[in-house]
């Protein structure tokens, strides 16, 4: 039997589930890309507000391409557990916060009247990064790309985030509704600020007068997320069903820690962030740089040595001695390029993450994390490279982890178990790859792929690290780096 309305109340009594009036809820949030992600985080924040008494506060979620949530969801009236994970002890908590979930594909002018609602104030995302459609060198829309061209071309059934919100935000416009506050939740570098040039790009495109009334009433606040959220599996379904006695389909899994870091920039209501737990701020940066360079980046080097060397997890990489010690000789390079914020304690921020990361509970698979590669390492490794380089430190560490990634693009761990590799780009690095005769040529290619050049030093770093991965595998690599860097 489903979770939904109806069976609620079968859950057993010590279950956390709404004690709120649901049906008196009001959207003001439309989220789009209802993933994981945003269950186990931006709507369990409002799904708080709402339990306080706020009942402004409910969610719409969109999905942008798959029917697949909206088809979990929809028969559970929108309910889903949120199962919360520490070492042995599991804590589950039946969210109530989404009033429905819209496929755009199937439904876009029900997507542009969401949003175009009077009820709705803000707008959150996590559209990963491929989601903006940026070109990474220029930062202008990839007017090549088939979506954006159509919306370029008319906006009657929007397909891009970006053309979404300007329909939307030109029917309020019109209608004399009030702007919205829009809030990239993706582990983007000035999210905000990016989100804002893709979305006046399309509104200029259309209608420059638009474009001046979003730019002068509608906020975009940079923001910095916080949770790890691995892929819900059947096992986890199953287990589930044990703990609560109905099936759940929509379950997401997360760890304890939950983090929300919002620029204080906003066009309208909102709930009472603070009281939330929200961290509101003047300056997002700091926080954000340290997120994607310690966590983000550390997470993308276990993800590719370790998955090299045959850990399906990120528990199993650093619960080993030289697993542990290569991700903080990695921090210890990359901390000297951090300015970081007031209340961020770096010391404790490291051992903080490294309980995270040891979390055996939480399952999070290596593989989850080395998706879309090249869309993640120009912020979690790069820029940290870069920074290393301009300051003459050492970049030993953050280079293995680089050539881990080039590595990667072959699709055999050390074992030689043949996998797909998942990125968008994995054609454009494969073709670029496939006649490099030498490490050093293979990273030239696959870094020029992402239109990174580094200095002649890193590249030879990247280069002799990726020819002694090919050779030794990520284990013996590991082991002979910690021995040369002890």
């Amino acid at each position: 039997m489903r979770l939904s309305t109806e069976t609620l109340a079968q859950v057993p009594a010590a279950v956390a589930r709404p004690a709120y009036d649901r049906a008196a809820v009001k959207a003001g949030v439309v989220h789009l890309g209802i993933g994981a992600f945003h269950r186990a985080h931006q709507a369990a924040v409002f799904e708080a507000a709402l339990a306080s008494g706020d009942l402004l506060w409910g969610v719409i979620g969109v999905s942008l391409r798959s029917a697949s949530v909206r088809d979990q969801m929809t028969p559970q009236d929108g309910l889903y557990t949120l199962l919360v994970r520490e070492g042995e002890k599991q804590t589950p908590q039946i969210i109530g916060a989404v009033q429905r979930v819209l496929v755009a594909p199937e439904d876009p002018e029900a997507v542009v009247a969401a949003l175009a609602s009077p009820d709705t104030h803000l707008v959150t995302l996590t559209v990963t990064e491929k989601g903006y459609c940026l070109d990474r060198k220029t930062g202008r829309l990839m007017a090549e790309d088939a979506d954006v061209a159509a919306d370029l071309a008319g906006l009657e059934r929007p397909r891009t985030a970006a053309g979404f919100l300007v329909a939307a935000l030109a029917r309020r416009r019109a209608e004399g509704l009030a702007p919205l506050s829009i809030l990239s939740c993706d582990n983007l570098p000035h999210n905000g600020a990016l989100l804002k040039g893709a979305v006046l790009a399309m509104a200029e495109a259309h209608d420059p007068a638009l474009a001046t009334w979003i730019a002068q009433n509608c906020t975009f606040p940079a923001t910095m997320v916080d949770r790890i959220v691995p892929a819900t599996t059947d096992e986890d379904i199953a287990g589930l069903a044990g703990l609560i006695g109905l099936e759940d389909r929509a379950m997401v899994k997360a760890e304890p820690f939950l983090q929300w870091v919002i620029e204080d920039s906003f066009a309208g209501a909102r709930p009472d962030f603070a009281a939330l737990g929200v961290q509101l701020t003047d300056a997002v940066a700091p926080w954000e740089e340290a997120k994607l360079r310690l966590l983000n980046g550390a997470h993308s080097a276990i993800a590719y040595l370790g998955g090299l060397a045959g850990d399906r997890f990120v528990h199993e990489f650093v619960r080993t001695a030289q697993g542990l010690l290569f991700v903080e000789r990695l921090w210890d390079e990359v901390v000297p390029t951090l300015d970081p914020p007031a209340g961020l304690d770096i010391p404790a921020y490291r051992r903080e993450l490294m309980a995270r990361f040891a979390n055996s509970a939480l399952q999070h698979r290596t593989r989850q994390i080395a998706m879309d590669g090249s869309q993640k390492l120009p912020q979690r490794l790069l820029a940290p490279l870069g920074a290393v380089m301009e300051q003459g430190g050492s970049c030993a560490a953050i280079a293995l982890a680089v050539a881990a990634w080039v590595r990667w693009q072959a699709g055999t761990t050390d074992a030689g178990e043949i996998f797909t590799v998942d990125d968008p780009a994995a054609p454009a690095l494969a073709d670029a790859m496939r006649n490099a005769p030498t490490p050093r040529a293979r990273v030239i290619a696959a870094l020029g792929v992402l239109g990174y050049e580094p200095d002649a030093a890193a590249l030879d770093a990247i280069a002799a690290h990726l020819g002694h991965l090919e050779t030794s595998g990520a284990r013996a690599v590991i082991a002979a780096f910690l021995g040369e860097n002890a």
